[in-house]
């Protein structure tokens, strides 16, 4: 009688629920627990189902002092793990532990630790950086003029990075903000390439790169906002003619692309430098990461420009596609939806 109240008791619950009698064997398992562990779970030790030694030690404890208690029970998956948050609770000589997944928190909590420890590391070398100097210049450097102008340069472009660092801070948490609202205003695709062209073309004159626009003329009218569509635009051009500049011509090519839900526009930004190799393509996006982290400070990088492309894209229901391949240049394509 009190083995089939406790069966529908564990039927009951939603989350993954075993019951271990007071000989260590399963006793019941609801569905949820069935998908999780086998229909064979029943009836078998415990340990032969539960093998880390945090929760066999939680079990033991339910059911031989009748203290509750948690444990993490991990398995292992072929891209990530799956993390669940056990609890196992003592029930007249039995222990009920009941599963729950998660996963996405704590993959939450690891990258807010990632988060702040990748800006932590990007703040303090240019923040080690200007305090040598300034401990120079009002030491051993006061009276040299030379040293002085020197270092001055050197702290000035160390204190324009940290700043580009934080604007690009405060771009990406606004950008998350907004990223469940689509903007509703109608934008002129084309016009928009235009103005981030000729805003670039001292810096792509200066790099000897020249810029091209090609494909579908304007006007090109799309659901958008205008300073972040500029803002993704902006941010792939510079980063062609910086790193891929060296091919002479960086191309900006406006074509119509059918999408799932209807008519789509499509830019893609060409360059014809180094190219990428293919293990990076998947991280580009993710914030912080280099193909080339010191190439990429010196030239006043921030890891972070990608990552608010990703967003930008995400708020206006487009996405990014990257294509490249060693000495043959890079292609990065953002597609818009048309209505």
């Amino acid at each position: 009688m009190y083995t089939e109240m406790m069966r529908t008791i564990v039927a009951a619950i939603p989350l993954p629920v075993l019951a271990i009698g007071p000989d260590e064997r399963i006793l019941a398992a609801n569905a949820a627990a069935l998908a999780l562990f086998g229909p064979g779970v029943e009836g078998r030790h415990h340990l032969l189902a539960l093998r880390q030694p945090a929760l066999q030690s939680a079990i033991a404890a339910a059911l031989g002092e009748g203290e509750t208690g948690t444990a993490r029970h991990v398995i292992p998956g072929p891209s990530q793990d799956i993390i669940y948050r056990v609890t196992v609770a003592p029930a007249e000589g039995h222990a009920i532990l009941t599963f729950e997944d998660v996963t996405e928190a704590e993959q939450m909590g690891q990258m807010r630790r990632d988060f702040v420890a990748n800006v932590s590391h990007e703040l303090r070398t240019p923040l080690t950086a200007l305090l040598g100097f300034i401990e120079t210049l009002k030491g051993a450097a006061r009276d040299d003029a030379a040293a002085r102008e020197r270092f001055l340069g050197i702290m000035e472009r160390e204190a324009g990075r940290m700043n580009r660092l934080i604007s690009d801070l405060l771009h990406l948490s606004k950008v998350e903000a907004d990223e469940r609202v689509r903007p509703t205003e109608r934008v002129d695709l084309a016009s928009l390439i235009a103005s981030a062209a000729n805003g670039l073309r001292p810096l792509a004159d200066g790099a000897g790169v020249r810029l091209e626009i090609t494909g579908e003329p304007g006007p090109l009218p799309m659901p958008g906002d205008a300073d972040q569509i500029t803002q993704v635009l902006v941010n792939l051009i510079e980063n062609a003619v910086k790193y891929g500049g060296a091919g002479g011509v960086v191309t900006l090519h406006v074509a119509r692309e059918s999408l799932p839900r209807g008519p789509g526009l499509r830019v893609d930004v060409i360059d014809r430098g180094e190219g990428i190799d293919a293990v990076h393509i998947p991280r580009l996006t993710e914030r912080f990461y280099r193909v080339d982290g010191h190439r990429s400070r010196e030239k006043g990088g921030t890891g972070l420009g990608l990552a608010i492309v990703k967003h930008i894209l995400q708020r206006h229901r487009g996405r990014i596609r990257i294509e490249s391949e060693r000495g043959k240049g890079s292609v990065f394509s953002v597609i818009f939806p048309e209505t």
